[in-house]
């Protein structure tokens, strides 16, 4: 096998802090549009033009996600968007070197390259005097980040599988109940079908429990709940419960929303962020979670909900549960979640896989990133 050696970041790859552009609160409400804006550990707002086309690395700058790591301080952005100067943008002189800078970052010890003892910064000069340790045969660096490409690569097939049938889910839900209404349909609000659940707790009251934490940035960045200490949260959270829609309060014309269709772990918690709904009949989950992400409710909330225009409005929980829809028959409600239900299941079938692969990467990538596994290569 071949020798290792010390490089360091501008050996490996291109760095793009130069055409950062960051922007206030009150630039970005003037620029509300289709781009993500990204800040130091993912997408902050939307705005009507971009600065990068392609694709990039953002490595978090400053913050205390640097020291806590609760999301990913090493991520790709890809298409068009604009970077805030909170995140430095790199591009690796092949495309193999982007997965595999971006792995060896999620391994790396940041600790003894921050500064600030408020607010850690990880400088770009610091940055690029980074020893990174990779093998000296490229085609075994290549084969490296092969290895972990190919788990990352079913990870996303499987994300974009359960994307794929809630599409569907919205395709059905159109042509049902949009498409084919009938004035003479009975009018239904969602209240009369879900209730809202606000059940408060305080997780630091119990330190060394393990809390399963559904958050924004968590959502934001790969879409899975974080596992945290109570100790580490210090606010009041909501607990979630089994067959439960997290629905968030915040900019409804991209919202988030989040499908609880399986017996969550025993400390399962949401930010107060979200309004945490739950059908009075899970048989009806499917339903009420399609109406939910529809364009019916996104246009509905936009017109409902309070606060300035774009990412500042927020989402008051009469504001879901005032929602009217028509439908011909109650029974037509359960026939539309009989037939979605499959759906959900294989959903949820996927998100195990997933999380079983992301382990499995999880404890393969240290060990390939520091030679103790090696990889054949020709």
């Amino acid at each position: 096998m071949g020798e290792w050696r010390e490089y360091n970041l501008l050996e490996l790859a291109d760095i793009y802090n130069e055409k950062r552009k960051p922007l206030s609160k009150m630039e970005r409400l003037k620029l509300q549009g289709q781009y993500p804006y990204y800040g130091a550990s993912g997408i902050v707002d939307y705005v009507n033009d971009y600065k990068f086309d392609g694709e990039f690395i953002l490595i978090s700058e400053d913050g205390e996600n640097l020291k806590t790591r609760k999301t990913p301080i090493a991520f790709k952005a890809s298409g068009k968007f604009w970077v805030n100067n909170h995140a430095h943008i790199i591009k690796g002189k092949t495309n193999y070197l982007d997965d595999l800078l971006i792995y060896f970052f999620s391994n790396l010890d940041l600790n003894p390259y921050l500064t600030g003892a408020v607010q850690p910064k990880l400088s770009k000069g610091t940055l690029l005097n980074i020893p990174i340790y990779l093998p000296k045969n490229e085609a075994e660096q290549k084969a490296i980040a092969e290895v972990l490409s190919s788990l990352d690569d079913k990870i996303d097939l499987l994300h974009r599988q359960n994307k794929t049938l809630e599409e569907m889910a919205q395709t059905l839900f159109r042509q049902w109940f949009i498409e084919e209404a009938k004035d003479e349909w009975e009018e239904y609000e969602i209240r009369d079908f879900a209730t809202h659940k606000k059940v408060s707790i305080k997780p630091s009251k119990n330190p060394t429990d393990s809390f399963l934490h559904f958050s924004l940035p968590a959502f934001d960045t790969n879409k899975e709940p974080l596992q945290e200490l109570g100790s580490d949260i210090k606010s009041n959270k909501y607990q979630v419960e089994p067959y439960s829609i997290l629905m968030s309060k915040l900019n409804p014309k991209t919202p988030r929303v989040w499908d609880i269709y399986f017996e969550p772990e025993e400390n399962s918690i949401c930010s107060t962020e979200f309004q945490v709904v739950q059908p009075n009949d899970k048989k009806l989950f499917p339903f009420i979670s399609t109406l939910l992400k529809s364009d019916k409710v996104r246009g509905d909330l936009s017109m409902s909900a309070s606060g300035t225009s774009g990412s500042h409005q927020r989402v008051k929980p009469e504001d879901i549960f005032n929602i009217t829809f028509l439908t011909p028959s109650v029974d037509k409600l359960k026939e539309f979640s009989n037939i979605l239900e499959p759906n959900y299941l294989k959903q949820r079938k996927n998100q195990q896989q997933i999380k079983t692969l992301e382990n499995m990467r999880d404890t393969l990538l240290p060990k390939l990133m520091s030679g103790e596994v090696r990889v054949k290569c020709s």
